[in-house]
Order: structure tokens, then C-alpha cells, then sequence
């Protein structure tokens, strides 16, 4: 693995864990055992270091979501379920000390360089719009209403996700996950 690698990887670590304001370079270059120097080689400040977090950050999740979302193999809620499940189990095999990068800086965002914000929100749309390709799928496949909207049930998805994320990070259990995945899954209108 790369010197630039390196850093990406154990930015994505302690972020996850700490968010961006609370994360020293100091700790981070620690981690990936990469001297100050060696750093800046790569990337010319903080801010530039912060962008390409998000970028390899989405990156990841959508070939995660990909994975899910695109399953030949299942019917398409039963891909959304997947997904769900995948996450929760995710974060309890950190301990619920990790959660989403780009929850957590959108939660920093006051704080935060304003460059991130434009790329927060694609990031965000981009999730929407695999979760709403997901939502027309079993709309086409019978599973969900014809009158429900595929586009308005992603977005809820997202905005609560994010917020159960959150929680459960702060009480170091599934239950604010399992809690609004129930509600969501609950909330859909078969056909």
C-alpha cells in the first residue's frame, strides 16, 4: 500500500471515530506511520487532505451500496434489508465507535471549510439516488405502492439513518438502528 494510501486509510479511521475538528494530524500520521513531511507531498493542506477523505469515503459506500442495492439474488426491499443489516453489523464489530464519515462532517459543518459542503450533498444524492433506483425497482416489481414516491422514501431513509447512526454511536448499541429501520421498513405500502 502507498505512503497516500496510508494516510487515506487511517484518516478514514479516526475520522470515522472522532470527526474531522477533533482529529490532530499529529494522531493520524501516527497511525499510518508516515512522517509530517511525507504528508504534505501528497496534500497541500488539511482542507485538501479533509476532500479527498469524502471522495474515497463515497467511493467505498457506493461500491458497498452497489453490492446491496444491485443484487440480482434478492427482491429489491430484501436488498434494502440486507443493507441495513450489513451496516449494523458493521459498527458493532467496531464496538459502535465508528460511524459514517460523511455524517459525521456533515455534523462539523459549521466548523468545517465550506468546500466540504458541495461535496457532503453529492454524496448524500448520490446514496438518495441508489436507494430511490432501489425503491422504483420493487415499485416496478409489485412490492411497493404505485402512489408512494421513490425519491421522497430515499430521502427519509437517509436523514433518519444518519441521525440512528448517531445514536448509536452515542449508546454503543443496535437499537436506534434496528428502532428507525423498523419504522422505515414499516412505513412502505405494499402494491
Amino acid at each position: 500500500m502507498g505512503t497516500r494510501d496510508l494516510l487515506l486509510r487511517a484518516g478514514l479511521e479516526v475520522l470515522t471515530e472522532k470527526g474531522f475538528s477533533a482529529s490532530g494530524l499529529d494522531e493520524i500520521l501516527g497511525r499510518a506511520g508516515v512522517p509530517k513531511g511525507s504528508f504534505y507531498h501528497y496534500f497541500d493542506s488539511k482542507e485538501a487532505y479533509g476532500l479527498a477523505l469524502i471522495e474515497r469515503y463515497a467511493d467505498f459506500f457506493a461500491r458497498k451500496l452497489n453490492g446491496h442495492l444491485r443484487n440480482p439474488s434478492l427482491a429489491p426491499l430484501a436488498r434494502l434489508h440486507a443493507f441495513v443489516d450489513d451496516a449494523k453489523d458493521g459498527m458493532a464489530r467496531h464496538g459502535f465507535c465508528r460511524g459514517c464519515l460523511i455524517g459525521n462532517l456533515g455534523q462539523e459543518m459549521g466548523a468545517l471549510p465550506e468546500s466540504f459542503r458541495l461535496k457532503l450533498r453529492e454524496t448524500f444524492e448520490d446514496w438518495q439516488d441508489r436507494f430511490s433506483t432501489c425503491l422504483m425497482e420493487a415499485q416496478e416489481k409489485g412490492e411497493l405502492a404505485p402512489d408512494e414516491s421513490p425519491r421522497e422514501l430515499a430521502a427519509f431513509f437517509w436523514i433518519g439513518w444518519e441521525g440512528a447512526v448517531l445514536r448509536a454511536k452515542l449508546e454503543r448499541s443496535a437499537r436506534p438502528l434496528d428502532l428507525f429501520a423498523g419504522f422505515f421498513f414499516a412505513r412502505l405500502k405494499p402494491a
